[in-house]
């Protein structure tokens, strides 16, 4: 097991030093705490969405519950990214977070471990979706949570949409569509 973590962290290192290439690279580990590579969606087009329990976008569960549920047999898979990185509006462990994300919510699509998506020990995930010098157009600051990162059959980002675009919002759901042909 401790030599499993320590690939796993040694991987990690070499993507944020000599940069990624794609969101397949980045390895992390599903709410239940188990290895969930996000390799295991290749082919698929992905919504990333940095997501929070306590936050005035909150809501926005039952739009990316029902994208999903539209979209999954086309190959869409939404993907969320607890983080407490904004007044604490997500303070819960992963087992608290998954219940009421299921009880509230009846979320079905996945949802990973807690990370942090800024500050000093931001997932390298969330430095690569991040980094304006190798995504110009999609980089930039996490603001909020329920950011959101529409991502391509090939790994690459299409489109980063903000918290106050909602999921089924029309701009969102034209880019899915395009994104799925």
């Amino acid at each position: 097991m401790k030599l499993k973590r320590l690939l796993l962290s040694t991987a990690a290192f070499c993507i944020c030093l000599f940069g990624a290439s794609s969101v397949y690279e980045f390895n992390l580990n599903s709410i239940d705490g188990q290895p969930a590579p996000l390799a295991a969606y290749k082919g698929k087009v992905l919504l990333l969405v940095n997501v929070a329990s306590h936050c005035g976008f909150t809501p926005q569960y039952k739009e990316l519950e029902a994208v999903y549920e539209k979209y999954k047999d086309r190959g869409l898979v939404v993907i969320g990214f607890p983080a407490n990185n904004f007044m604490g509006q997500e303070p819960g462990t992963n087992e608290e977070i998954k219940t009421f994300c299921t009880r509230t919510y009846n979320v079905s699509f996945p949802l990973y471990s807690k990370i942090s998506v800024k500050g000093d020990d931001m997932a390298p995930l969330y430095k690569y979706l991040t980094d304006k010098s190798a995504n110009p157009e999609t980089g930039g600051d996490i603001k909020w949570n329920f950011t959101k990162f529409l991502v391509g059959r090939d790994g690459k980002i299409l489109n980063r949409f903000e918290p106050a675009v909602k999921p089924d919002a029309a701009q969102v759901i034209t880019a899915i569509d395009k994104a799925l042909q």
